[in-house]
């Protein structure tokens, strides 16, 4: 089989689909990979090393992607990308969940089989290929060490010459896997740490970590499909934005990465609960993309209000590009491998569900691609 690995071109985009690792056992399965140039670079992973696992390199797109049976990605595409794939071929990668109808129409246009790793089923078969978490846990991390750097005070509890030096306290909204990871980072770092989550069964794994599990007695009322939050009603809602309030007071650090799939990020700190917060606070948003939990928040932006620094970011795993590349990578090679026979040949089985669930398009003989733009709901 012969698998493309272009360079990545999405804005702030600095990690590679498959490191050199991965691309190895690739080729020692007898398949042919071919690399753009200059494609790992930014993830610390230069062409030499390519070339040492085995795998070619292309000098341009054009080049790499040329009679490739499946190209590897990590985010969508453009237009021009997608016209330049060979027809009836595969593409792989954190393709969404084919909400966006103009991307859909261009794959079947070009009758791709895509293969989205955003639409991969929960469920413990697939925890190896389960590249959202696996960002997440970079998201996580990247955003306890943003809120440091940007708040005037030590995390842990420092004896000094001149006195002691209180701990700081950090708030994490939402006990995902990007929450948890953030709790772990917070707490290795010193800081006194609570938790919210709208899932009670999160409490033990956010009590392990050493943090104080904040209740609010909701019962199983966000807990959605898959174990994922879910919109609760108005009231519930309110319920949750006066008791985050109630605590912000004496927060230092907030880090807020609640999110609904396929749904606006719930607000969860209102404009007026930010006022409560102490001049020289922070608060970093996870969900900036989907709206924000925070009031105040936009994406891709820093902004201070009231003595509040409040930051947005967008795309934090690409921020660690080497280690995100290295999880990405093997989450794909996983996903990859379920689809190759033992003779190497590209024969997905949809009778398997983490094939069908994660195909947004599949090219049928003789018909117009069929696609999964109702995954989105």
């Amino acid at each position: 089989m012969r698998i493309a690995v272009p360079k990545e071109t999405a804005p702030r985009e600095n990690r590679v689909a498959m490191i050199p690792e991965t691309a190895g056992k690739l080729v020692k399965g007898g398949n042919v990979v071919v690399v753009e140039t200059g494609a790992g670079e930014r993830a610390g992973h230069i062409d030499a090393a390519y070339r040492e696992a085995g795998a070619e390199i292309a000098p341009d797109y054009a080049a790499c992607v040329r009679g490739a049976e499946a190209t590897l990605r990590v985010r969508e595409p453009s237009a021009a990308e997608i016209d330049a794939l060979p027809e009836g071929s595969a593409l792989m990668g954190l393709l969404g969940r084919g909400e966006n109808a103009d991307q859909m129409a261009r794959y079947a246009a070009r009758k791709l089989a895509v293969y989205s790793l955003h639409a991969l089923p929960r469920t413990s078969r697939a925890q190896k290929m389960d590249a959202l978490s696996s960002m997440a846990a970079c998201a996580g991390y990247k955003a306890v060490l943003l809120a440091a750097g940007a708040a005037g005070k030590f995390f842990p509890l420092l004896m000094t010459a001149a006195g002691t030096v209180a701990p700081a306290r950090v708030f994490v909204l939402g006990a995902g896997v990007a929450g948890l990871q953030a709790i772990a980072t917070a707490r290795r770092l010193g800081a006194v740490v609570e938790a919210f989550d709208v899932r009670p069964a999160v409490k033990e794994e956010v009590q392990s970590l050493g943090a104080t599990f904040v209740d609010m007695q909701l019962g199983e009322a966000g807990v959605g499909a898959g174990g994922y939050a879910k919109e609760l009603d108005t009231q519930r809602t309110e319920q949750i934005q006066k008791t985050i309030a109630s605590r912000l007071p004496g927060t230092d650090v907030v880090i807020s990465t609640a999110s609904i799939p396929g749904k606006r990020a719930p607000l969860l700190v209102t404009a007026s609960a930010l006022a409560s917060l102490k001049p020289g606070s922070v608060i970093v948003d996870l969900a900036a993309e989907s709206g924000g939990n925070c009031a105040a928040t936009r994406p891709g932006e820093t902004v201070v209000e009231g003595g509040v620094t409040i930051i947005g970011p967008l795309d934090l795993a690409a921020s660690l590009p080497t280690h995100a590349s290295q999880m990405y990578s093997r989450n794909l090679y996983a996903l990859l491998q379920l689809m190759l026979t033992k003779e190497g040949r590209f024969q997905p089985d949809f009778g398997d569900e983490i094939v069908r669930d994660t195909c947004l398009t599949r090219p049928q003989a003789g018909e117009p691609a069929a696609t999964a733009a109702g995954k989105a709901s």
